[in-house]
């Protein structure tokens, strides 16, 4: 079974992020040399995905922008002896077809992923969170590994996990592993954001999830929670309900998951991709450190 379409939900206001969010969105923000957004599509297509639709909303066309063909910069670039410059616009060659469609009330994630219904039809697909990054410059080959589990064990759902501080978990979907925690694991349930107290584990869903087309109709079943939303958590847990299996993969130390989704991890995330630039990265480092140093009290 060849699972090639990934679903990249970007709609979100961003709001946790104002003002710099205000006139464009989160995913467009720069860590390093890239917009989030990039690291996520270069990381899909890297693991084989040659569809990618984007859940969009209003004042995302500049991620439509991004990932446009843009002959006349390129051009430019030529005629300006700036020929080192188009390395970067790579990810315009790569083998992949690009899709967008509108989540026209934010009701949250289990919403949006059904957007890409009428698009997926009957496939097994990819979910990609577009705010976050799996592994430093995206170097993460999480979804191969979870493509393999979904097809090998004929799964409903496979989901990536990391361990969060216990004093996290409120923030999260937990796992709930049936038997053991290895780095592949049955789940056998998940609980959306829960007290310290009722906490099954510390392992936290991570930004990317396998599903086969049947999250559909369980999302169709899943009632509105806080704030009229439709969260993704529950349509996972009426799948597991069914019967249907349902499967963790852990992130490697490796994949650490860049989460840009309030400033302090925007910025820890910048600065680590900025420090590991491989053209500036050194520089920048002695500046920091001499910074640092300047101005201990």
């Amino acid at each position: 079974m060849d699972i090639n379409i990934a679903v990249v939900p970007v709609a979100g206001l961003g709001t946790r992020l104002l003002p710099a969010t205000k006139s464009q969105p989160k995913e467009m923000l720069p860590v390093g040399r890239k917009p989030v957004v990039q690291y996520v599509v270069e990381e899909m297509t890297r693991v084989g995905m040659q569809r990618i639709l984007f859940i969009t909303g209003p004042g995302k066309t500049s991620i439509e922008n991004h990932f446009d063909l843009n002959p006349e910069l390129i051009q430019l670039l030529r005629e300006t002896g700036k020929e080192e410059l188009l390395a970067e616009f790579d990810f315009e060659r790569k083998p992949v077809q690009y899709f967008y469609t509108r989540q026209r009330q934010l009701l949250g994630l289990g919403h949006a992923v059904s957007c890409a219904e009428s698009f997926v039809g009957d496939q097994p697909f990819v979910v990609a969170l577009g705010d976050s990054i799996i592994g430093l410059h995206a170097q993460s080959d999480v979804v191969r590994r979870m493509t393999d589990c979904f097809v090998r064990n004929q799964a409903a759902a496979v989901i990536a996990f990391e361990p969060v501080p216990l004093s996290d978990v409120a923030n999260y979907g937990i796992a709930l592993p049936k038997n053991g925690t290895g780095d592949v694991f049955e789940v056998a349930d998940v609980i959306e954001k829960p007290g310290v107290q009722e906490a099954p584990s510390n392992l936290a869903i991570a930004a990317r999830y396998v599903f086969a087309p049947s999250i559909f109709a369980a999302i169709k079943r899943t009632r509105p929670g806080k704030g009229g939303e439709i969260q993704l958590t529950d349509a996972i847990r009426l799948i597991l309900q069914d019967g249907g299996k349902v499967y963790g993969i852990r992130l490697s130390d490796a994949e650490r998951r860049f989460d840009i989704g309030n400033f302090e991890a925007y910025f820890r995330a910048f600065v680590e991709f900025a420090l590991a630039d491989e053209k500036r990265g050194a520089s920048l480092r002695q500046f920091v450190e001499q910074w640092l140093n300047d101005h201990r009290s």
